[in-house]
């Protein structure tokens, strides 16, 4: 499988090693300053494209690969108030679009524990869930795009909820609204913690990277999988991982 990079920080150079390690060949790399790339033969042979860059170029990254007509896989977070934008790019396209805002497959597991979980507590109006993420401080988005789908799992499970919120007041006087909580330490690559908390006790759940390894390991799955069914519109990992 011949890849394209875009965004050759720590992510892109865990994606690089994974992917060698597999076998794949890395045709083109295309890091900040560099969109003349994207004009080349080297990008155009590539068979999947892989990004993990920012909020704010994510997009204009997609509309290029999209319109080179190479499949793309992306990790990158912050941009969904644009999703309609990329699902219209994605409409006519020939190929296909994999998101998520985790690949790790512990992650996937830990969603679907959460939601058995929420099931089960939520028949106990005392405990009151709640969700904390932690994340390395070069992070630029809050809360994680894995906390806010951590919280769409949580609210789909539980019938008290209907949305979430950052703010703590908010949350207080609103015991409908989920409260995330963000901190940025050191070089944490991703630890989420679901707990739910009642007068006498609290119950927790807990997902904690110990590197990027897993998260460059999935979204070199994930380029697999585009690569050998050929998909088109948007994907995720209940496409790569269907765990019903």
């Amino acid at each position: 499988m011949k890849l394209a990079l875009i965004g050759h920080g720590k992510m892109g150079h865990a994606v690089e090693r994974i992917a060698l390690s597999r076998g794949h060949e890395i045709v083109s790399i295309i890091d900040a300053g560099e969109t003349d790339k994207f004009d080349t033969d080297a990008f155009r042979s590539a068979d999947v494209v892989i990004e993990f860059t920012t909020p704010a170029t994510a997009v204009d990254n997609y509309r290029r690969v999209i319109a080179a007509g190479i499949p793309l896989v992306s990790g990158t977070t912050g941009w969904l108030d644009r999703l309609p934008e990329v699902e219209q790019m994605l409409a006519d396209a020939p190929q296909g679009m994999f998101w998520t805002a985790n690949f790790s497959v512990g992650v996937a597991l830990f969603k679907k524990i959460v939601a058995e979980a929420a099931r089960l507590i939520s028949s106990f109006a005392d405990y009151r869930p709640s969700l904390d993420e932690i994340h390395h401080i070069h992070k630029l988005d809050h809360p994680s795009g894995t906390a806010v789908a951590t919280a769409e799992t949580l609210i789909d499970a539980t019938p008290a909820l209907t949305g979430w919120t950052e703010d703590p007041a908010q949350a207080a006087a609103d015991p409908s609204h989920l409260l995330i909580t963000h901190q940025r330490i050191g070089e944490v690559p991703g630890t989420h913690t679901v707990t739910w908390q009642s007068p006498v006790d609290e119950i927790s759940l807990t997902h904690r990277a110990y590197s990027r390894e897993g998260f460059a390991l999935g979204a070199v799955l994930a380029a697999e999988w585009m690569t050998a069914r050929h998909p088109r519109g948007l994907h995720s990992m209940d496409d790569l991982l269907p765990l019903n």
